[in-house]
Parts: structure tokens; sequence; C-alpha cells
């Protein structure tokens, strides 16, 4: 078979893979479930760049396609076709014939031949009429009507430019594992390989120029080298443990913070605690990946059955939230999160908040942080413990990062810069 011709099967089954990836997303499920199968495709880029780029731009999309239907699509599948046409048609340079002629082949092979006809005539109309700007708020700004307002609400004039970020693509960092490589012989390593990078935030923060698989990182099977965002870096500053100290991770999974912090001072005793086994089943394989022995329990941070009973010296509560920080990595969350979702987090974070504090001595430190840019799950959630908690306190954090805010600092997504993280740091006083 001639190349060009495998090419253009190969990159045929990456739109069918994309388009059964948008359906399942559709359909409620995360959007790293959705793409489980995808991560071993010969054309995993192309995969990966339809789905997140479909629903990057899933409302203004759906606006555009709306007018051109006679009827709400209920087939979820030609649904997704329709909106993996249309992101090609309007955002990226497919030829159209290209761009049509494989959603049409997309829902057919999925024995939908039915639908062939209707998912034709509708990106043909695109081509033929391109639409008119977006003209509903949710459209304009590509987030649910609710979350514009939300951000709005928070961020005021800086809204818009946040919004704009999180239809953008976010940058690779990497945190480079100083108890085997230094950082600057890990720089050498990545000029050897033609890998393009600027220094980050941090002395062990490289970021690349363009997001590569990580298999094409030198060393990543070696442990040398870990893919961790900016800001999320932040966090093992916060918690700065000393030598000797007890440490608790009380949110571990998938288990980044934890290893960053056992990077920084290999000697402190850490613990690190989450509910899912089968992302603490990733965690021990990273931690053989990286060479780190730590204490990895399977317990619920709103209990004390985990604890042995001897306070912590630090603790980090890494705390489930909207992920509203994180839009530019994992879009669906603008498809499934409700005010409610973020009603629901501020009280199970509030919780949490009043489970670990006991287990923290007097005098000592726990960081509070949330992948989160909505006040409600942070400051707010900080305000009230603190109202209710006589011996906490929570002193400015002083940084060179993010904005101050009442009780702690924020980082707001930015082209070429960390997500959106919210950071707290309380201290138990006397009462």
């Amino acid at each position: 078979m001639p190349t060009s011709n495998r090419s253009d099967r190969a990159q045929r089954d990456a739109r069918l893979e994309a388009m059964l990836a948008l359906a399942r997303v559709l359909r409620g499920r995360s959007l790293d479930a959705a793409l489980a199968t995808a991560r071993t495709h010969p054309q995993r880029a192309l995969v990966f760049e339809l789905v997140h780029g479909s629903l990057r731009h899933y409302l203004s999309l759906s606006e555009a396609l709306k007018p051109r239907l006679r009827h709400a699509i209920k087939d979820v599948e030609v649904e997704a076709a329709l909106l993996a046409g249309a992101y090609q048609l309007l955002h990226t340079r497919v030829k159209p014939y290209a761009a049509v002629s494989a959603c049409v082949d997309g829902v057919r092979a999925l024995g939908k031949s039915s639908a062939g006809g209707l998912v034709n005539a509708v990106l043909r109309s695109l081509v033929r009429l391109p639409p008119e700007p977006p003209t509903t708020r949710a459209g304009i700004t590509e987030h649910p009507t609710w979350l514009a307002g939300r951000i709005e609400q928070d961020w005021g004039e800086k809204a818009e430019q946040v919004m704009e970020a999180n239809i953008g693509r976010a940058p690779m960092a990497l945190r480079v594992n100083e108890r085997k490589v230094s950082t600057t012989e890990y720089a050498a390593l990545l000029h050897a390989a033609k890998i393009d990078f600027r220094p980050g935030m941090f002395p062990a923060t490289l970021v690349l120029c363009r997001a590569i698989p990580k298999s094409s990182l030198p060393g990543f099977a070696d442990g040398l080298v870990s893919i961790q965002d900016e800001s999320a870096q932040i966090a093992a500053h916060l918690v700065a443990p000393e030598s000797g100290e007890r440490v608790l991770d009380a949110c571990a999974a998938p288990g980044g913070k934890a290893f960053h912090l056992v990077e920084q001072v290999p000697s402190c005793q850490l613990t690190a605690i989450d509910t899912d086994e089968k992302r603490l089943a990733f965690t021990r394989t990273e931690a053989v990946r990286l060479g780190h022995d730590i204490r990895l329990l399977q317990g619920d941070a709103m209990q004390e059955n985990w604890w042995d009973g001897v306070p912590y010296d630090r603790i980090l509560v890494d705390a489930p939230c909207s992920g509203t920080g994180t839009l530019r990595r994992r879009p669906d969350i603008k498809l499934h999160r409700t005010a409610a979702d973020v009603r629901a987090h501020a009280s199970q974070q509030g919780n949490m908040l009043d489970a670990v504090w006991p287990t923290l001595r007097p005098g000592g430190t726990l960081v509070y942080c949330t992948c989160s840019i909505l006040v409600e799950e942070n400051d707010d959630v900080v305000a009230a413990f603190l109202d209710r908690t006589a011996n906490a306190a929570a002193p400015a954090i002083s940084a060179d990062w993010g904005l101050p805010t009442s009780y702690g600092r924020q980082t707001l997504p930015a082209p070429g810069q960390g997500d959106g993280f919210y950071f707290a740091r309380l201290v138990k006083v006397d009462a």
C-alpha cells in the first residue's frame, strides 16, 4: 500500500477514535477516562488535538451548529461527529473535504449510515456559509453562563483574560528529580535531544517550548524527571518541611506533590494517604520509577482510623475541587460541573480541614490548596474555618507569584504560565 494511503487511513482512524472519545464525554465520562484507549493510538497527538479542541470550543461550536439543524441531535455519536467536523473546519487548517468525509465515514463506520447525509449536509453548510461570531455569553466566552458569571464576580477586570487563557493550550512543565540528577545536567540532556525549553519559576523547574510525549523525555523511564504544572509545584515549597519532620499529604494520589516533598527533603517522614486504591496503585508505580520510598496508605482524611496518634509537623491538604483552574487541560469540566457541585466541594473542603486539624501539632503548619479559581472554594472555605477554629491563624504569604487574597494567594491561568491554584497557610496557635 502506498505510504500516502496508509497515512490517510491512519488519520481517518484517528478521527473516528476522537469521535468516540467525544461521545464518551458527552455521555458524562471524564476526559481522562474517555481518552484511555487513545493513549496508545499511533496518531495519539491528532486524537488528543481533535478532542481537546472540540471541547475547548464546545459552546461556540454548538451555537454555530444549532441553526443548521431542524431538531436537536439526540444521538451522541452523531453530535460528536458534527462537533469534531465543525472544530476542524473553523479552527484548523485541515482541508474541508478531508474533515467532512472523515466525519461522514465515521458515523457510517459506527453503523449509523442514515445519519451520514445529515452530517455531510451540515458540515458542508459550514464550508459554504461560515457562521457569524457567537452572540450568546456562553458562546463568546466559551464558558457556561453560570461559570462565566462566577469568574466575572470573583475576578472583575481580570475575568476576560482568565477565560481567554482557559481556551488556550497549557504549557508542559517539568520537575527535575534532583535526587538523581541536577537540573543543569538534565538541561544538558534536553539540549542534546534538541528539545527547546526555558527555566521555570523554581530551580528544579523547566518549561518546554512545545509539548511532547513523556516517552520522548530523556531519562523519564529512569525517574530523572516528572511532568508537573508550575503552579502545582508551589505546594511543596510552601509546606517546606525540615529534616526529620513528620509530614502528611492528606489527598496524595497521583503523588506529584508528595514526591516533590521528598525530593526537596529526603529525610522528612512523609505519610501519603488517599481513598482511591486505583490511583494509589499508580502512585506506587511512580514511586518505583522515581526511586522514592514513602509511606502510602489507603485512608480517608475525613476519618482518623488511619492515624497513629502522633501529631504531624506539616500537613498538605490538596483538596478535591471543581478544577476550574485547569480548564486548559480538562475542558470537559465546562460540560460537567455545575454551581451545585461547587457548593458541595466547598462543604467537603471545610469538613476535611476540620477532620485533619487535630492531627497537626501546636505550632505546626497546614497548607490548604485547590486547583480552583473560585472564591467559594478558596478564601470562603478558609474564612469559615478560621471563624469556627479558635487555634487557627492564616499568616500572609509573601511571594513573587500569583495575587494576594484575603487569606492566601491565587495563581490565574495565563498564556505560557501555570494553572489556576489557590494556597493558604494555616498555623496552629494557642487558643
